[in-house]
């Protein structure tokens, strides 16, 4: 009786201006300007990645769905999506009334 597969997949650094994930023996980077749905999300978010096929990865908490082939070549995808990031306080503060 076969066993199950397992693909591998890890996030091995979230930075400042990436996430680096581990996909079977090959590291790529998602920079926060070509994947800015990263760039707000919690460690926990980011970390919670499942691999359902070998080309496909899905961060159920961000309900962000990328293949593989887009974190290797973002530039022959032309749909981009904008990001929701909302900083926690305005730079200008309303004014006293």
């Amino acid at each position: 009786m076969p066993g199950t597969t397992t693909l591998e997949i890890e996030v091995t650094n979230v930075s400042g201006h990436c996430v680096w994930m581990l996909i079977d023996d090959e590291e790529l980077a998602l920079p926060y300007s070509e994947f800015p749905w990263f760039k707000a999300a919690t460690i926990h978010q980011v970390l919670n990645v499942l691999r359902p096929t070998s080309d496909h990865l899905y961060w159920p908490d961000l309900d962000v769905d990328l293949s593989v082939e887009s974190i290797r070549h973002p530039e022959r995808f032309s749909l981009k999506a904008e990001s929701t990031f909302q900083p926690c306080h305005t730079p200008n503060p309303p004014p006293s009334i």
